[in-house]
């Protein structure tokens, strides 16, 4: 069996290492997996890169361009929204065409258009779409927040400058409504959360959707020396070690703003001289400022090696975002044995289990988190970090994932 994953980037961003590591794991369970992408990391001969890419980036920055002015020349939530309205032809490839089953992840930013997808649903082929976010069943977010129009019709997008009854929203949500109507679709949620919004969706009404997880790489993710971990990476020896790790930190959605309030809270007071705050990600820099702390930032680590060094130093690993699916990172970290701490929002509640090998804090609430941090710090005898490491390799190893998409596959191509 011949599979194409299809997403924009090859490893940059969560979707896009999701399906990088789906590919792998297929291969190596005996599928033949190739993944056809815009933006090319790696020197991976089973990941493709699209031929024409000027076109592509040409078809990136009309689509940014139309949000632009359809909203009021503002640059309000330019990059939350997606139009679909150019993309690439990948129906005339010999690697489109080899293929008995078309996965597609996350497709956005000038890859795949409305008109295209209803091209390669037109072409009869089996299609599977792994959602990473709610933008498959909704007009034109990511993310709905408290906006339930997805429901029934996408309109009034409060997402946009000037929300009107046919906005962008409404009429991609139509572009998406008659594409869909062409041929089946298996929708993939990553988390219980997501599948239970686009069963919500007027969109997906009558469509297959099943939960399967993403997998991680057991070979590098795993329980190490913590005290060798610090001394590769020039970590303090002593003490204990917070880490904080996104694509870039000042993203609102990552919530370094909530953090930022739970790191002054009275309950973190205790750890004042013993803690050290890790930053990784793009713009680190930026939080040495007002933490009570000693920081240590380090910038974008792409190496997921020294990633997972990271997660076998520190002692605890926090994720304030206020908007996620499955994140990569709370798996990674707990298949390292490091106990993690986030908000009861999305699939995070999934990930970790309350005060068993993390904390989960109420929505927002920064003084909830600072209390998760100093319960996470707190374990001493590791209990939580063990727990963690466990859940990990129990639920989301290779085996178990690839297993469950080997068998849609072949259920779709049985058909």
């Amino acid at each position: 069996m011949r599979v194409l994953l299809v997403n924009t980037s090859e490893r940059i961003g969560g979707a896009a290492i999701a399906a990088s590591r789906l590919k792998d794991a297929l291969n190596r369970q005996g599928v033949e997996a190739r993944m056809l992408v815009r933006d090319k990391q790696s020197e991976q001969a089973t990941t493709l890169v699209m031929p024409r890419r000027l076109r592509l980036r040409w078809a990136f920055v009309w689509e940014r361009l139309c949000i632009w002015v359809a909203n009021g020349f503002s640059r309000r939530n330019l990059w939350a929204v997606d139009i679909a309205n150019a993309g690439a032809d990948i129906t005339s490839l010999p690697a489109f065409r080899e293929a008995d089953v078309v996965h597609l992840h996350w497709v956005n930013q000038g890859l795949l258009s409305t008109a295209q997808l209803s091209k390669i649903l037109r072409s009869g082929k089996p299609v599977v779409w792994t959602m990473h976010d709610m933008w498959p069943f909704t007009g034109i977010c990511h993310h709905a927040r408290e906006c339930e129009h997805f429901q029934s019709h996408c309109h009034d997008c409060p997402q946009l400058l000037r929300p009107a009854r046919h906005d962008l929203s409404y009429q991609t949500f139509e572009c998406k409504r008659r594409a869909y109507a062409l041929s089946p679709i298996a929708f993939v949620a990553c988390s219980e959360w997501l599948t239970t919004e686009a069963r919500r969706s007027a969109l997906l009404s009558g469509q297959r959707i099943t939960t399967i997880p993403n997998t991680y790489d057991a070979q590098r993710f795993h329980p190490a020396s913590k005290t060798a971990a610090r001394w590769q990476l020039g970590l303090p020896e002593h003490g204990r070690l917070l880490l904080f790790a996104c694509q870039k930190v000042t993203n609102v959605r990552k919530g370094i703003d909530v953090l930022m309030e739970a790191l002054v809270s009275p309950r973190l007071r205790v750890w004042q001289e013993q803690l050290t705050l890790v930053v990784v990600g793009e713009m680190a820099e930026r939080v040495t400022r007002d933490v009570p702390f000693a920081v240590h930032p380090m910038g974008y680590v792409s190496d997921e090696t020294q990633m997972a060094a990271l997660y076998q130093a520190v002692d605890a690993f926090v994720t304030p975002s206020l908007e996620e699916n499955l994140p990569n990172t709370i798996m990674e970290a707990m298949a390292c044995g490091t106990p993690c701490v986030g908000f009861r929002v999305g699939g995070i509640p999934e990930m970790i289990d309350h005060k068993v090998n993390g904390y989960v804090a109420c929505y927002r609430d920064a003084d909830d988190l600072a209390a998760g941090v100093d319960y996470v710090l707190s374990d001493d005898d590791r209990r939580l970090s063990e727990a963690a490491a466990e859940k990990a390799t129990s639920t989301w190893n290779e085996d178990a994932v690839v297993k469950k998409y080997i068998h849609l596959y072949k259920s779709l191509f049985a058909k």
